[in-house]
């Protein structure tokens, strides 16, 4: 008997954006690789713009309208040009920048921070380029960053030196350091908890890392066999994970691996036969992904399902003849959730700036939808960076998306990030107010 699977995303649907909502005037930096090229946090996004010293554009989402080079705010501090930027999951105004000059940069975007204003125009202001953390150590270009999803202050790059380390951005030092990749390392992503990570190369081989010593437990030798980037994610909670390749005939496909046996993929399934990268980008609340394909204007939701034929696709996605350069999730905390905006995917392009594109779940309700919104990552970390070098072993602290629950959302204030040079310059500071005050007293001929 012939039985339709039901879903609750199963009418998800995305319309193209209206001009006034997109972002533009962005003139983007000629570099190419692996990456992304764009990155968000659930308040900003970041691309690297062209131009001497890696410029980086820093937008609002909640502002769309024209970026002038020149007039509106930039960041600025690389002496080359940046390859990979990510957002702090638990800090929506800090990024990691990687740069071809080897260096990693932690910055703090100020809360007044306005490239464009509230009617899209241009806004002048004060260019930032003085960066929080400097991060020294790979011999080459850095390619890939990636923050830890659970433990505070925890980053994971990839370098042209073949090499991965796992650094505490707070101290200034690397926690492991993997030294044995035989090529360009194509991707890294943390699974679910944070205790592993995984690493596809040029070399044809995917490797399970160890985060906490550097080194690999397991691998998957040659996911697929033709020569396109591999691009990986860790499905959720799920002991699967999913690889995203081309075949021998050059056709992108996706693999579903089990992670207690890599020797044979789980399925195969063929995408289409287009020449782009494809990029998968996985919504673990709902097990939602979203396949992007860099060089064409395709997003392709599919349902994940932790049993055959684990993978199920939801209706025609968005379709446009406008190709995508790169392509990233907007975290749930900066979706319209009253309008069951269930994800919005930043879409990069070449010449058409960034077009925000908000998948919804037709609903006829105003009130909140919680079966289509489950609990998500907050902002208060599982545990800090000495807790989880040391063992820690936890999932993300989850937070509700109800409105009437806002109030009790967002966990412990916000510390502020200590590191070696903040602490030194608070010193320097103490020091010079005790100079000035000892000779104040001295003056009115006061002893101490």
């Amino acid at each position: 008997m012939f039985k339709i699977r039901h879903s609750k995303y199963r009418h998800i649907f995305c319309d193209a954006p209206k001009p006034e909502n997109t972002f533009t005037g962005i003139r983007l930096s000629t570099v190419t690789g692996d990456q992304q090229y764009i990155k968000a946090s659930a308040k900003y996004y970041v691309v690297a713009l062209f131009g001497g010293g890696g410029p980086l554009h820093v937008g609002r989402l909640d502002r769309p309208g024209r970026f002038e080079s020149g007039t509106s705010q930039l960041v600025s501090g690389h002496t080359g040009s940046v390859l990979d930027c990510d957002f702090n999951p638990f800090d929506d105004s800090m990024f990691a920048s990687a740069s071809e000059d080897t260096t990693i940069k932690l910055w703090s975007i100020p809360d007044d921070w306005e490239p464009t204003d509230e009617k899209g125009l241009a806004k002048a202001g004060n260019n930032l380029t003085e960066s929080l953390v400097d991060l020294t150590g790979h011999k080459k270009k850095v390619t890939l960053l990636r923050f830890h999803p659970t433990a505070a202050n925890v980053l994971a790059s990839a370098s042209a030196d073949y090499t991965v380390k796992t650094w505490d951005v707070e101290k200034n030092e690397v926690i492991s350091s993997f030294d044995d990749c035989n090529d360009l390392v194509q991707d890294i992503v943390w699974n679910y908890n944070g205790d592993r990570y995984a690493t596809s190369c040029k070399d044809k081989i995917v490797r399970m890392m160890d985060a906490r010593t550097g080194k690999a437990d397991s691998t998957i030798d040659k996911p697929h066999d033709g020569v396109r980037s591999v691009k990986l994610s860790f499905l959720g909670e799920s002991e699967k994970f999913l690889t995203v390749g081309s075949s021998r005939q050059n056709a992108r496909e996706v693999k579903i691996w089990d992670l207690k046996n890599l020797s044979q993929p789980l399925s195969s399934e063929k995408v289409d036969n287009a020449s782009g990268v494809l990029l998968p980008l996985f919504d673990s609340d709902t097990n939602v992904l979203y396949l992007a394909g860099k060089g064409d204007g395709i997003i392709r939701p599919y349902e994940f399902d932790n049993k055959a034929p684990y993978m199920h696709r939801l209706n025609d996605g968005f379709r446009s003849s406008v190709p995508a350069k790169g392509c990233c999730l907007v975290p749930k905390r900066g979706l319209n959730i009253m309008e069951c905006e269930n994800a919005r995917l930043l879409k990069l392009t070449n010449n058409e700036g960034i077009h925000p594109l908000s998948f919804i779940v037709p609903r006829k309700s105003d009130a909140f939808q919680d079966d289509i919104f489950p609990d998500c990552a907050s902002t208060t970390p599982a545990h800090t960076a000495d807790e989880w070098v040391e063992g820690s072993s936890k999932g993300p602290v989850k937070m509700s998306l109800d409105p009437v629950n806002a109030s009790k959302n967002g966990g412990a204030k916000k510390s502020k990030l200590r590191t070696v040079a903040t602490v030194s310059a608070e010193l320097k500071e103490a020091k010079d107010r005790v100079t000035y005050l000892e000779a104040k007293l001295k003056e009115n001929s006061i002893s101490f």
